[in-house]
């Protein structure tokens, strides 16, 4: 499993940047096989478990704070050869990269991505992900980690703000993708009845930061 590389030209693949040139988001019900779902569930719970998500701030730098009224989910960052499943993941986006560039033209140079567990009644106020003084994050791209018997009723949807002030609303299920353009499609992330686990990460370009 480590590395999982797959073709950039996989139909999944291209069906995502198709989706982004003709609407700037794409939403995909089954994207990895359950069990590297199940895997990187284990794992977030684990580190949830063991103490090692902490809560997440807002802001960038000196400015950062915890503002859980705002934003409530714990985070910890992903770094390769921590796990099998943690590197499968990262492979596949890694693939994901180089479609997008090959289709898109963006340039992206990176992925990041941390997971992010919201306890229950959390919330992620209406924003876009790109900062206003950094312009490296082009795309996002969330993987949910949930059970499969998540419902409606639990709440936890990605809700997007479209062009015309459309809602779209993304129910968290395990195994599916969401995707969209960073600076963008606002979107908040709504209240749930359990605890919501994602993988949520960016795909980056070279930034405007002097070298």
């Amino acid at each position: 499993m480590p590395g999982m590389h797959i073709p950039s030209d996989h139909p999944l693949l291209l069906r995502i940047v198709d989706d982004l040139a003709e609407q700037g988001w794409s939403h995909q019900d089954v994207f990895v096989p359950q069990g590297l779902t199940l895997e990187l569930a284990a794992e977030c719970r684990r580190r949830y478990a063991q103490g090692e998500l902490a809560p997440a701030a807002v802001g960038r730098g000196p400015a950062q704070e915890i503002r859980e009224g705002i934003r409530g989910d714990h985070i910890q960052w992903i770094e390769p050869s921590e796990s099998a499943a943690c590197d499968a993941w990262l492979g596949i986006m890694d693939s994901l990269r180089e479609a997008l560039n090959r289709g898109l033209f963006l340039g992206l140079e990176d992925f990041e991505c941390h997971f992010a567990l919201y306890p229950p009644g959390s919330v992620y106020v209406r924003h876009l992900d790109r900062f206003r003084d950094d312009d490296r994050r082009m795309v996002s791209a969330v993987l949910y980690l949930n059970d499969a018997d998540w419902t409606a009723g639990d709440g936890g949807q990605l809700r997007m703000y479209l062009a015309g002030e459309r809602e779209h609303d993304v129910q968290p299920i395990g195994g599916s993708l969401v995707v969209f353009l960073s600076g963008e499609v606002p979107h908040e992330v709504m209240p749930a009845q359990r605890n919501r686990l994602s993988l949520t990460g960016w795909f980056r370009r070279r930034g405007n930061e002097p070298f």
